[in-house]
């Protein structure tokens, strides 16, 4: 690395810091200690409060009793924003249920203020979406979220006229619906798939890399429906503990086109038949 992190880290007896695996966002390094490993995360280029969010997610997630990495430092190193976590060690094997009812768990936990929203925008690596509190959860998803993703890929050539028709009508259809759905504003992991939970040495699970807010708990159920990694027992666990109501089949599609979409701006064109086919999946519901 070419940072001297033994001088701007808040520990002790530093030996040696490896890269790791750490998403398509973050650089990730496992800090050895004389006594326990850290988790570092580092973003180049960006200023601290890069982290803020995720810091707040931690947090906030923390409070309602989810077990999620400790934050214990973060900062600016030569221009470059950083994060410094507890190492949670990962096991071999978990149980889905226990991860279906932590995350009912989570979904349990309201908003203080009954609004819909975060202390801290979302800060991705390449988009940005405005957390700020609303009695709308129609404008924090719809006007905020979708309709900025939609101008983004029409603006960037990745969606065509047709396309933006399209979406014109299932944006009318999702209004439709969240009008008539009541939703109390759950704290939300945020980014619910599968490469953002894992099972502990001891078969418990934790959750880390949130983006957090205070939405409908449904959301983060559709995150959990594009990648896979959930099965059955996580969902019948999780419904269990905090049933869904009535509906719910079609508003999970909604979350999950909304991530299919931010994938499509990421990455481009081998995400557009699956945002293709979300869309008709709401069209002919």
């Amino acid at each position: 690395m070419s940072h001297n992190w033994k001088d701007v880290l808040p520990i002790d007896s530093i030996q040696e810091i490896i890269p790791v695996s750490g998403g398509d966002v973050n650089q990730a390094f496992r800090v050895e200690t004389d006594s326990k490993p850290y988790f570092l995360l580092v973003q180049a280029g960006r200023s601290a409060d890069f982290y803020t969010g995720e810091i707040a997610g931690l947090e906030e997630m923390a409070k309602a009793g989810i077990t999620v990495p400790q934050v214990i430092d973060s900062g600016e190193n030569q221009g470059d924003a950083y994060l410094l976590l507890s190492y949670l060690e990962e096991g071999q094997n978990g149980s889905q249920r226990e991860l279906g009812r932590m995350v009912a768990q989570l979904h349990q936990y309201h908003s203080d203020n009954g609004l819909y929203g975060f202390d801290a925008p979302y800060e991705g690596a390449d988009i940005q979406f405005d957390n700020s509190w609303t009695d709308s959860w129609i404008e924090l998803f719809v006007e905020r979220r979708m309709d900025k993703l939609h101008r983004l890929l029409v603006d960037n050539n990745k969606w065509n006229q047709q396309q933006s028709e399209t979406y014109q009508q299932v944006r009318q259809i999702m209004v439709d619906n969240l009008t008539q759905h009541k939703s109390d504003p759950s704290l939300l992991h945020g980014d619910l798939w599968a490469g953002n939970y894992m099972f502990l040495s001891d078969g418990s699970p934790a959750l880390f890399d949130p983006a957090s807010m205070y939405g409908d708990r449904e959301f983060d159920l559709g995150a959990t429906k594009v990648f896979g990694g959930f099965n059955s027992d996580f969902y019948a666990a999780y419904d269990e503990a905090y049933p869904l109501s009535e509906g719910s089949e079609l508003r999970i599609e909604f979350y999950r086109l909304y991530l299919l979409m931010v994938h499509l701006n990421k990455f481009g064109a081998t995400y557009e038949s699956s945002v293709d086919q979300s869309m008709n999946i709401i069209l002919n519901a």
